[in-house]
């Protein structure tokens, strides 16, 4: 017994986290059921409240750009500017609902937490699934919009599973950080929530990273670094410019990097943390 607790200690927690939820699925499955069940369960119209904010939130954003600030909505790469505000804003959603209720899943069952059985690694990953089958609804209807507006799904719209596996990625890599060191410091709650509310203006949703370069060259160059900047342009060029993700090797490149090492950090301090979960919640 001694020798096998040795052996768990020097395997990497990185390995052991994705050995988790590997050995997990199916309970994975039935939980990520009943979170979504819970999340409206108390609603009368129940989960098209998942679909209202986004929504609402799209309409005020193309209400701003096209009548507030004329001139800055005008067509992008011969999309309307509407589409194209789309295509940044849906994974932008995906990410935002799994840092903000991933943040908070080890409070949210704490009741499980508790419970010395119980694998509390598998937790994060029940908040991306639960916003992932959204995300796959909002996704279904973006795409009828599209074909809608008369631009219709093509071979290049194929690599969206890949943008949407490098959004898991990334955000598991963030999450598993936010929610182990959320019980220790209860206010990175309210700190996460106001880092989002800058996060999504430093990143190119709502306007043109080709038209900044051209004024502020080393500051788009910065603002590039961020890991969202990959995944939303990723979203973009499947949708509207027709760019497969292996033509820019080097931006592929970085962000597999970054989000490998937060990943490593995130979960080391997850594993960290994990012996001390209950005595703290």
């Amino acid at each position: 017994m001694i020798i096998s607790a040795a052996k768990k200690e020097t395997i990497p927690a990185a390995v052991r986290i994705i050995r988790d939820i590997a050995g997990n699925l199916k309970l994975i499955s039935e939980l990520s059921k009943n979170d979504l069940k819970k999340r409206f369960a108390d609603s009368y119209f129940g989960i098209l409240w998942a679909f209202v904010s986004p929504i609402v939130t799209i309409c005020v954003y193309w209400f701003i750009f096209t009548v507030g600030l004329r001139g800055t909505g005008n067509d992008v790469d011969g999309y309307p500017f509407v589409l194209w505000l789309i295509a940044g804003l849906i994974p932008w959603f995906l990410f935002s609902d799994i840092i903000t209720n991933g943040t908070n899943v080890l409070l949210e069952y704490a009741y499980l937490v508790k419970k010395i059985v119980f694998n509390v690694s598998i937790l994060p990953v029940i908040k991306i699934v639960t916003a992932t089958a959204i995300h796959l609804i909002l996704l279904l209807f973006t795409l009828l919009i599209f074909a809608g507006a008369g631009h219709f799904p093509d071979l290049y719209m194929l690599q969206i599973p890949y943008y949407i596996l490098a959004l898991w990625c990334f955000s598991a890599a963030c999450v598993f950080m936010t929610s182990a060191v959320v019980l220790f410091f209860r206010d990175l709650g309210q700190l996460v929530n106001i880092f989002m509310q800058v996060f999504i203006w430093i990143t190119p949703i709502m306007w043109q990273d080709a038209q900044v370069a051209g004024t502020y060259p080393l500051l788009i160059g910065i603002l590039r670094l961020n890991p969202m900047y990959y995944i939303v342009r990723g979203y973009r060029d499947a949708m509207i410019h027709h760019v497969w993700f292996w033509e820019d090797m080097g931006m592929t490149l970085y962000f597999w990097v970054v989000t490998i090492l937060l990943f490593i950090l995130g979960s080391g301090i997850f594993v960290r943390l994990k012996p001390h979960f209950s005595d703290v919640i």
